[in-house]
């Protein structure tokens, strides 16, 4: 039986490529080349938009085993989100990451204006966890092992 091999990347459709770069590179994800731009037969086919044309940004994970992929189309025009969409809005819910050290990466989004949706869970005293409102509205999953 064929299926999936193995999980490649998750692509997010932003407004404004460059601060939601710089928020993910400051989690940690590191830039994957340049930014390239993608329009043609190709994406009009894949994607089912005709005349499109977007600039990605691939943002790969600390150890490589999966990567993000930020999108800006610049045709057809970005429809606006929900900058305020709830975890029980149906969508991409969030994107999870493991952290080193939860409190102090909470700190500093809170010093760069990110702040939480809730506050700091924990998990049968093994996983601290919360949720933050990144740019335009992301949220992001953060968890931190105890001890």
């Amino acid at each position: 039986m064929s299926g999936i091999r193995r999980f490649d990347h998750i692509g997010i459709t932003v407004a404004n490529l460059d601060t939601v770069t710089a928020f993910f590179v400051g989690l940690g994800l590191e830039v994957g080349g340049t930014s390239m731009f993608l329009e043609g037969e190709f994406l009009d086919t894949v994607i089912g938009l005709p005349d499109s044309r977007t600039e990605i940004v691939m943002l790969r994970l600390p150890d490589g085993s999966a990567s993000l992929e930020l999108s800006r189309f610049i045709r057809p025009e970005h429809l606006p989100g929900l900058p305020t969409a709830m975890a029980n809005e149906l969508g991409l819910r969030n994107v999870a990451f493991e952290v080193d050290d939860l409190e102090a990466v909470l700190s500093r989004l809170a010093a760069d204006g990110y702040g939480l949706v809730g506050s700091v869970g924990e998990y049968e005293h093994r996983w601290r966890m919360a949720y933050v409102r990144g740019p335009e509205g992301l949220l992001v999953s953060l968890a931190g092992a105890i001890g």
